[in-house]
């Protein structure tokens, strides 16, 4: 059955005062003033609010008109004409929910964006990490992109970053477009559990009833259409349904590093409940888990009620809240434990999402390899000159206005930066760390 409520709070709140008429949530008179509210939140919410492309406006303008127009015949199409009343079709009730979802200033988004990026050195440093570099070339770096994609879903100024303290002259100048009090500083790194919990305590204070999108800042979405739907159909979950949930993709190889979901028989309409999750596998059980049809990739991307995930911290991390409910003072004092271990893996009401909107996670040079276009002998090159003789699935990452001349490369990583230049084997992310934590504890900061 179809929910209409949302189209009738939708025309209350638009006409109310106008005609002082209740709506029913199946039927609305097409009243002269009625008409008018509609095509005044036409103009000023679907373009202005959601900055709809002409197409897709006039699109929209199309059916209004032949909603609207009760001698058209192809009225049939979207309602049916009932003496007065005109009986809302599925296709139109499913827009206006879709639009009500999108404006709804109860979602927030928060964008982590705190990270080193250690797996990404030496082209990721300590004072440029990888979420403020432009890795594709489209004059959009990795955390622009990111809040690009979600003020399409939610209000702007519901969106918050959780950044290091060291970072906010960086995302004040890459994000100019957010006021000071959305970019909350850490005072010192903690994984994405303390983060988390801090920014849900902070949203909290300003809506008791939000609903929250917490989302990594170095995601590949291909298909940002598909994406968009599915975050949406998403917070209608968790608005009514005190579930904690994360989306799964579909996968399409034996991945071995990314984590793994796998699901239960138990599901809530489209949703299943998590039967558990794994840890990055070996490449065997990588392909056991892609042929079972029963395992999708955990891509870091959440969604819940405000109140469900605090509950969740309060039942299961208990400390945590202690620390944090009433600021960041004791921020420092927070165990260093990621959401997945501290949360997920415990809580009893965690449910999936399968999805497919083209997803990569730009952990690794391995991942940025997989997504990046190649050349015939399916090498990749970023930013500077390079010249390959003989040389085959390589990443050539050189600074702009620098050549780079290989020989007789098979599988390696070339990174140079100013005053680094790395040449290893780009899958072995293990040796990658070494180098680094060699390098720091060797030569200091200066190189990290």
């Amino acid at each position: 059955m179809i929910d209409f409520s949302i189209l009738s709070f939708y025309l209350r709140t638009q006409t109310r005062g106008r005609t002082g008429m209740e709506v029913n949530p199946l039927v609305f008179e097409t009243s002269a003033s009625t008409d008018s509210a509609i095509w005044a939140s036409l103009e000023t919410l679907f373009v202005s609010r959601l900055r709809l492309q002409r197409y897709d406006f006039f699109s929209y303008l199309q059916t209004f008109r032949r909603f609207f127009s009760k001698k058209d015949k192809s009225t049939i199409i979207y309602g049916r004409l009932n003496k007065k009343n005109i009986k809302i079709s599925l296709i139109l009730a499913q827009t206006l929910k879709r639009f009500n979802i999108m404006t709804n200033s109860n979602n927030y988004c928060v964008i982590m964006g705190g990270g080193i990026g250690s797996r990404f050195w030496p082209y990721s440093r300590k004072n440029l990490p990888k979420q403020f570099l432009d890795f594709f070339g489209t004059g959009r770096s990795l955390i622009q992109q990111t809040l690009d994609r979600y003020k399409k879903i939610v209000p702007l100024e519901n969106i918050f970053i959780t950044t290091n303290l060291l970072y906010k002259e960086l995302v004040q100048e890459q994000l100019p477009e957010l006021k000071e009090e959305q970019i909350l500083l850490e005072p010192t790194r903690r994984s994405t559990a303390p983060c988390i919990a801090w920014a849900s305590y902070h949203i909290k204070k300003i809506n008791p009833n939000a609903n929250v999108i917490v989302a990594p800042s170095d995601h590949l979405i291909l298909k940002e259409e598909e994406f968009k739907e599915a975050i949406i159909k998403g917070l209608e979950f968790v608005s009514h349904s005190p579930q904690l949930l994360t989306l799964g993709i579909k996968p399409n190889r034996p991945e071995t590093g990314y984590g793994y979901i796998q699901i239960d028989e138990e599901k809530q309409g489209d949703f299943f409940k998590v039967k558990t999750f794994i840890e990055k596998p070996q490449l065997e059980f990588a392909k056991v888990f892609v042929e079972s049809g029963e395992f999708y990739w955990n891509s870091g991307i959440f969604l819940w009620n405000i109140n469900t995930i605090i509950n969740a911290f309060n039942e299961i991390m208990p400390e945590v809240c202690s620390k944090l409910s009433e600021g960041e003072e004791d921020f420092a004092s927070c165990p260093n434990i990621s959401i997945d271990y501290g949360i997920m893996e415990k809580a009893n009401n965690v449910f999936v999402q399968l999805c497919d909107f083209g997803w990569a996670d730009l952990g690794t040079w391995s991942s940025l390899y997989d997504v990046s276009p190649k050349d015939v002998n399916e090498n990749v090159a970023i930013n500077g000159n390079s010249l390959l003789y003989n040389c085959k699935q390589n990443v050539v990452v050189v600074p702009e206005g620098k050549l780079a001349v290989l020989q007789d490369l098979e599988g390696y990583l070339v990174a140079a930066t100013d005053n680094v230049l790395l040449v290893c084997k780009k899958d072995d992310e293990s040796a990658i760390r070494k180098f680094v934590n060699d390098v720091q504890i060797k030569l200091g900061d200066k190189f990290v």
